[in-house]
Parts: C-alpha cells; sequence; structure tokens
C-alpha cells in the first residue's frame, strides 16, 4: 500500500513539475533520442551480401542468366550498402576492403553476358574465394563461403520458367 502511494505521489510530483515548467514559459527538457540504429557489419554481410552470393550462384548453376543478372545487380548493390553503412572497418576503408571483388564481379558479369556456364562456374568459384580472402584478411578466417550446394530458399525455383 505505502509503495503506490510513493509511486502516485512520485506520479503526481513529476506532473505538477511539468506543468510549472509550462506555466513559467519555458519548455520541459526534450527527452533523449535512442541512438541511430546501425547494423554491424556481420549484420549487413548476412542480411544483405550472403543471400545474394547464394540466389546469384544457384541462377547461375540453373544457367538462368536473365536471373543470374538480376542477381549480380544485387549483390553489386548489396556491397554498395555494406560500404556505405560501414564505410571504414578496423581503420581500413571499406572500399579498400571490396576492392579484392571487383575482378572476380567482372568476370562473373561477363559469364552471364556471353550465357557461358563453365566460365560463370569458374567466376563464381573465383568470387566465393575473393570472399574468403578478404574474410582472412580481416581475421575473420572462420567465415568460409563455398559454392551452394543446396537453396535456402525453398518457395523459389531458379529454373528457366517455362514458356
Amino acid at each position: 500500500m505505502i509503495k503506490r502511494l510513493v509511486l502516485r505521489f512520485g506520479i503526481v510530483a513529476a506532473a505538477l513539475t511539468a506543468l510549472a515548467t509550462v506555466a513559467a514559459g519555458q519548455s520541459p527538457p526534450p527527452a533523449a533520442e535512442p541512438p541511430p540504429f546501425r547494423l554491424g557489419l556481420g549484420d549487413l554481410m548476412t542480411a544483405f551480401v550472403q543471400p545474394r552470393h547464394v540466389k546469384l550462384g544457384l541462377g547461375g548453376e540453373a544457367r538462368n542468366w536473365d536471373y543470374a543478372s538480376y542477381e549480380w545487380d544485387q549483390l553489386r548493390d548489396a556491397f554498395g550498402l555494406v560500404e556505405k553503412q560501414k564505410p571504414i572497418y578496423h581503420n581500413i576503408a571499406m572500399s579498400d576492403l571490396l576492392q579484392i571483388a571487383k575482378e572476380p564481379m567482372a568476370e562473373v558479369q561477363a559469364a552471364i553476358k556471353a550465357h557461358d556456364g563453365k566460365k560463370f562456374d569458374a567466376a563464381y568459384g573465383g568470387l566465393t574465394d575473393a570472399c574468403n580472402a578478404c574474410h582472412v584478411s580481416t581475421d575473420h578466417a572462420m567465415i568460409v563461403m563455398q559454392v551452394p550446394k543446396t537453396s535456402m530458399f525453398p518457395d523459389q525455383t531458379f529454373a528457366l520458367p517455362k514458356p
């Protein structure tokens, strides 16, 4: 019972203080704003880069070149998002770290444009190797990417649509 009275008194006292402040022409102190929400690099990679890497691989494996081209664009954009959200990682510019993927991304794009399955497989493997080299260079060697063996998207087919 006493706890309730103390709580009610505290609420009433706070309200009266706020009213007195407003009546005196003063603004109440602004409420502290929460810090901006920022995803960490691991979150960005897991949420945006990794699914695009997987889908690109599955689209290429299915030789669905239109879809692979779409996912290549999405992966490029995901890398751009990472660079904007985390411009510096351990005192290294993210743009410098992502250079490791530049040539492999170009090779994947060329294979997609050529509709060349063998070149795609090799280029995608090279891109995957570049991801792993970046992980090693940032002391995250325990994060090992691979060419997907199965789809983590059971509700999506990567095969060419039937006419």
